[in-house]
């Protein structure tokens, strides 16, 4: 179940939300005049099957539905600013060594400066991958934590709520079916698939 924005707003620090946005405004500015690559990322889990959240039944009558359990398919994405969106799918945990496979990818597609925002998921901050993360910085790349509680810093997620609340068909998917949805709106988007961003 996904956690209600005022869940956010009451544990937040003020001061270091309104520091972080100040933060990510002046990076934008960077990105807009051609300074940097300024890139949001996350990851995301999907489902075959539709959440089932609520129900109608007549008054008196009890309701039942099958909930219904599948393997979920992990994504990790990338919103660039210059309008470019880059996913990778796995059918497993996404874990540290992952998300470095994909930042790796990221970077040799990238000819900027490359700025990565990022929340503080344990796969991005665990101390036992500080090396690779060392590496990536070597090659260019800078990390910006936002600060815990703010998942509307990151604009990513406006990303995968569209997709999952408007952009996939409301349906039951094969894994296959789930696969190339995904792939349908990595392909689309900035045509098909539009987000105003940065």
């Amino acid at each position: 179940m996904e956690a209600h924005p005022l869940q956010f707003k009451k544990k937040r620090d003020p001061e270091r939300f309104e520091q972080a946005q100040h933060d990510i405004a002046e990076l934008i500015k960077q990105a807009q005049a051609g300074e940097i690559e300024l890139a949001y990322v996350d990851e995301a889990g999907f489902a075959p099957q539709s959440p089932n959240r609520s129900a109608w039944t007549k008054s008196g009558e009890v309701h039942a539905i099958t909930a219904k359990r599948a393997q979920r398919m992990n994504v990790i994405g990338a919103m660039l600013s210059s309008g470019r969106l880059m996913l990778a799918k796995l059918w497993q945990s996404v874990n540290g060594l992952w998300f470095f496979g994909f930042l790796m990818a990221l970077i040799e597609r990238v000819r900027k400066p490359l700025v990565v925002i990022l929340d503080n998921a344990s796969i991005h901050t665990a101390k036992k991958m500080k090396p690779y993360w060392d590496l990536l910085e070597e090659k260019g790349m800078r990390f910006y934590f936002l600060p815990p509680y703010s998942p509307e810093l990151n604009r990513i997620e406006l990303l995968w709520h569209k997709m999952k609340y408007e952009w996939l068909p409301f349906k039951t998917f094969t894994p296959d079916e789930l696969e190339q949805a995904i792939d349908e709106i990595g392909r689309g988007f900035g045509s098909q698939y539009t987000l105003t961003f940065c």
